[in-house]
C-alpha cells in the first residue's frame, strides 16, 4: 500500500539527513535575494491614482490636463496662521522668504509666485477674511521622489528661522504666535512617508514582542517562543526582497500602507501554522520515543489542515486583484504571495528546526511518553506520576457544546445578530486626510484652511463642459444653485474653444459626505442647463471633477469591488472546503458562520472605535478589508477543528468526534486566535487611522471565530445536524 503524500513529505523534511541541508538551502535563497533585490520597503511609493480612467472624475482630469495645461509641477502649500491677526511685519517676513528662494531655488522648484515683488499691500488680498490665515505655494517638478521633498521641506524651515529669528512651523497652535504648516500634496507626500516608516518600524518591534510574550505566557518554553519568530523572519527574507523585486520590475506597485499589514499578516498567520505543526508534534512525542518518527507522523496529520488553510487565505486574498480601485489590486501579491511563502516555510525549514531540536525545543517541560518517564523516574529513584489529563477545559466545553447544542446556537446566534445588526449603524469616510493623526502638520495646515476660508476654497468641484458650437455660458445658472458659494467665469479650452471649465467653490466641506450626497443634482442640473441651452447629447456633454466627484467615484467603485470580490471569494473557498470536506452541509454552515462573525466584527468594531476612540466615521476600506481577512482567516480554524472530528469520525460516534474535535484543537487555536488578534490589534497603537480601525475590527473578528464561533456554534451545528453534517461523503459510523 503507497504511503500518503504527507507521510512520504514528513520523512523526507524531518529526517536525520535532511533537515541541515533543509535550513542551510534557505539561509542560501535569503543571502542571495538580499544581494540581489531590494528590500520592498526601500521601493519607491506608487504613485498611481486609485481609481479607473473612465469614471467621470478622472475624465474631467484628463480634459482639464489636455485643454488646460498648467507648467506649475507639484504644489507644496505653505499655510500660515495667527490668532491674533496677521501683521505687516508677518506679510513682509514672508516675502522675505520668497525673496530668498527665487534668488536660491531649491532642487526642483519649478514655479514660484513673485511674492517678494509685490507691494506687502497687495497680499492682504489673499489673507482670510477673519485676517488670521494666507496660504502661500512653491511648486516643485512633479518627477522629485519624497526624499528629495523631505529635504527641500528642510531647507524652507531652515530658510525661514533665519528669515523669521525663529521656527513658525513646530509651534503648538493654541499659542499666540505666528504659526506655519506644510500642506497640499507636497507636504502630505512627505508627512504620509515619514508616518508608514515610522509605521513600519514600530508595528515589526511591537509584533515580535508581543508574539515572544504571548508564546512564553502560553507554552512556557524560550526556544518555542523564538522559533516561529525564526521562521517568519526567514520567510520574510524572501518575500521582502521577491516583492522589491516585482516592484522594482513594475509587476506590481508598492504601498506603504499594504506592506504594514502584510507584516502583521505574515507574523500573525505565520506564527498561526507554526503552532499547528508544534502542537501536533508535542502530542506525538508524548506517544512516541522516536522524535523522527513523531515528527514524520505530526507533518502527516497536520499538514494537510496547514496546507488548505493557507491555500484558502492565498486564494482568499488573491481575490482582490479582482478590484478596479487601486488600493485594492495593490494589496493582492502581498498579501496572498507572502501567505504562499509562509505555507511553504512551515512545511518545509519548521520541521526541519524541529528534527535538529527535537524534545529539547520545549524546554523545560519536554515531552516524554509514558515508558520514558518511569524509565526516567527508575533512574532518579522517584516514583513515577501518571501524566494529567490534557485539556481540562476545552474537554467540559466540547461536553457542554454537544450536550446542549441548541442552547448554544440560540445564544451565540442572539449575540452574533445582535453586533451584526449594529453594523448597519456605520458612518463611512472616503477622503485621504481623515486617516492621519490630527497633529500631523499637513492635517493642522489643512484645517487652518478649512476653519479661516470659504470651505469650498478647499477643493473647487470642476465642470467641465463641451457646448458642441453652442453660444454658452452656465455662470450665473451654476451660481443659483444653493449649495454654490461661487463659480467663476468660464475658462476655454487651448486645444478646442468648446471646452469650457467652470471652477465652483460649494458650501459645504468638499470632502463630506453631504457635499458628496450633492454630486447626482449638480449632475443633473448641469445636464438641464446645456439641454437648454441646445446642446446634443447634453447627457454627455459634461464631466465633474475635483475631490468631491473623485469621492463620490470611490465610494462607487468600491461599492462596485465589494460586490464582486466578496461573492467570487465565498464561491471559491465554498469550492475549496466541498473538495476538501466532500461534504454539503458542512461547506454551508462553515462559510455562514464565518460571513456572520464578519458582520459581528464589524459592528463590534464600530462600538468599540466610537466609544473608546471617539471615531465618528470609518474608512471606507474597511468593510473589504477586514472581508477578505476574517472570512480566509476563519475558515483556518474551521479547517483545522473539522479536519480533527473527520479524522475521529472513522473510529468513533458523532457526539465523540466532535466532543474530541474540540478538545484536541481547543488549546492551539485558541493560542493561535489570541496571537493572530494581538498582532492585528497592535496595528491600533499607530498613529494611522485607516489602520487602527481595521486593527480593531479585524482583531475583533479573530476573537470572535476563535471564542464564540470555533469551539460554540459551528461543532453545535454540526451536533444538531449529526451525521448529515457529512452528506454526501462518509457517514459517522453508529452512535452505541
Amino acid at each position: 500500500m503507497s504511503k500518503h503524500p504527507l507521510d512520504k513529505w514528513g520523512s523526507l523534511v524531518g529526517n536525520k539527513r535532511s533537515r541541515w541541508i533543509t535550513v542551510i538551502l534557505w539561509v542560501l535563497i535569503v543571502g542571495a535575494l538580499s544581494s540581489l533585490f531590494p528590500q520592498i520597503n526601500s521601493v519607491e511609493n506608487a504613485s498611481t491614482s486609485d481609481l479607473p480612467k473612465e469614471v467621470m472624475s478622472q475624465q474631467a482630469s484628463a480634459i482639464i490636463e489636455e485643454q488646460f495645461p498648467s507648467d506649475s509641477g507639484l504644489p507644496l502649500l505653505i499655510v500660515w496662521y495667527k490668532e491674533a491677526g496677521l501683521q505687516t511685519e508677518d506679510l513682509q517676513s514672508i516675502q522675505s522668504l520668497y525673496g530668498e528662494l527665487e534668488a536660491n531655488p531649491l532642487k526642483g522648484q519649478q514655479t514660484l509666485p513673485p511674492l517678494s515683488q509685490l507691494p506687502t499691500e497687495a497680499l492682504l488680498g489673499s489673507v482670510s477674511e477673519n485676517g488670521t490665515s494666507i496660504v502661500t505655494p512653491i511648486f516643485f517638478d512633479e518627477s522629485l521622489n519624497t526624499d528629495t521633498l523631505k529635504e527641500n521641506l528642510a531647507e524652507i524651515k531652515k530658510v525661514t528661522e533665519d528669515q523669521f529669528g525663529e521656527n513658525p512651523y513646530e509651534t503648538n497652535l493654541k499659542e499666540d504666535v505666528l504659526h506655519a504648516r506644510f500642506s497640499g500634496p507636497a507636504g502630505i507626500s512627505v508627512d504620509a512617508t515619514d508616518l508608514f516608516m515610522q509605521a513600519d518600524v514600530q508595528l515589526l518591534i511591537a509584533t515580535v514582542v508581543l508574539i515572544l510574550v504571548l508564546l512564553v505566557v502560553i507554552y512556557r518554553s524560550p526556544i518555542l517562543a523564538i522559533l516561529p519568530i525564526v521562521v517568519v523572519g526567514i520567510a520574510y527574507g524572501v518575500i521582502s526582497p521577491l516583492l522589491g523585486w516585482f516592484a522594482q520590475s513594475g509587476w506590481i506597485s508598492k504601498d506603504a500602507q499594504a506592506v504594514s499589514i502584510m507584516t502583521v499578516l505574515l507574523f500573525g498567520a505565520g506564527t498561526d501554522y507554526c503552532l499547528f505543526l508544534i502542537t501536533r508534534y508535542r502530542e506525538m512525542l508524548l506517544e512516541v520515543e522516536n522524535k523522527f518518527e513523531a515528527l514524520r507522523l505530526s507533518v502527516k496529520e497536520s499538514g494537510g489542515a496547514i496546507m488548505m488553510s493557507a491555500l484558502t487565505v492565498f486564494i482568499g486574498l488573491g481575490t482582490l486583484g479582482l478590484a478596479d480601485y487601486g488600493a485594492f489590486q495593490r494589496f493582492a501579491v502581498p498579501f496572498s504571495f507572502a501567505i504562499f511563502i509562509m505555507g511553504i516555510a512551515a512545511l518545509t525549514i519548521l520541521p526541519a528546526f524541529l528534527a535538529i531540536m527535537g524534545r529539547i525545543a520545549f524546554f523545560p517541560f519536554i515531552p516524554r511518553t509514558d515508558e520514558m518517564e518511569k524509565k526516567r523516574s527508575a533512574e532518579k529513584n522517584k516514583p513515577y506520576k501518571a501524566p494529567k489529563p490534557r485539556h481540562p477545559i476545552m474537554l467540559k466545553i466540547g461536553e457542554f457544546v454537544t450536550s446542549k447544542p441548541w442552547i448554544v446556537i440560540i445564544v451565540t446566534g442572539v449575540i452574533l445578530l445582535g453586533l451584526a445588526l449594529t453594523s448597519t449603524q456605520i458612518k463611512y469616510n472616503y477622503d485621504l486626510l481623515s486617516s492621519f493623526p490630527e497633529d500631523m502638520p499637513s492635517r493642522e495646515g489643512f484645517t487652518i484652511i478649512a476653519e479661516n476660508f470659504s470651505p469650498g476654497e478647499l477643493a473647487p468641484v470642476q465642470i467641465v463642459v463641451d457646448t458642441k458650437g453652442k453660444e454658452v455660458n452656465l455662470t450665473e445658472e451654476i451660481a443659483s444653485l444653493s449649495y454654490i458659494d461661487v463659480v467663476n467665469e468660464p475658462i476655454i479650452g487651448e486645444k478646442n474653444s468648446n471646452i469650457q471649465l467652470y471652477e465652483a467653490d460649494l458650501n459645504h466641506n468638499p470632502y463630506s459626505n453631504e457635499a458628496m450626497d450633492l454630486m447626482p443634482d449638480l449632475k443633473k442640473s448641469v445636464e438641464t442647463m446645456l439641454a437648454d441651452a441646445g446642446v446634443e447629447d447634453a447627457d454627455e456633454s459634461f464631466w465633474i471633477g475635483g475631490e468631491t466627484s473623485s469621492q463620490v467615484d470611490t465610494r462607487d467603485v468600491q461599492e462596485r469591488d465589494e460586490s464582486l470580490i466578496q461573492p467570487v471569494m465565498i464561491a471559491i473557498i465554498s469550492l475549496l472546503l466541498l473538495i476538501y470536506l466532500r461534504s454539503v452541509p458542512a461547506t454551508i454552515y462553515l462559510v455562514g458562520t464565518v460571513i456572520i462573525s464578519f458582520f459581528a466584527a464589524l459592528g463590534s468594531g464600530w462600538l468599540v472605535l466610537t466609544t473608546f476612540f471617539g471615531a465618528e466615521s470609518i474608512a471606507s476600506s474597511i468593510p473589504l478589508y477586514s472581508f477578505v481577512f476574517l472570512v480566509a482567516l476563519g475558515e483556518d480554524y474551521n479547517i483545522f477543528m473539522i479536519s480533527e472530528v473527520w479524522k475521529n469520525r472513522k473510529t468513533k460516534g458523532l457526539k465523540e468526534s466532535v466532543k474530541l474535535g474540540v478538545t484536541q484543537t481547543g488549546s492551539v487555536i485558541t493560542s493561535a486566535g489570541l496571537i493572530l488578534a494581538g498582532t492585528f490589534a497592535v496595528l491600533a497603537t499607530l498613529p494611522i487611522q485607516v489602520l487602527v480601525q481595521f486593527g480593531v475590527v479585524t482583531a475583533l473578528g479573530v476573537l470572535i471565530d476563535t471564542f464564540i464561533v470555533r469551539p460554540l456554534l459551528v461543532p453545535a451545528i454540526t451536533t444538531v445536524l449529526g451525521r448529515w453534517s457529512f452528506w454526501p461523503g462518509k457517514l459517522f459510523k453508529k452512535e452505541d
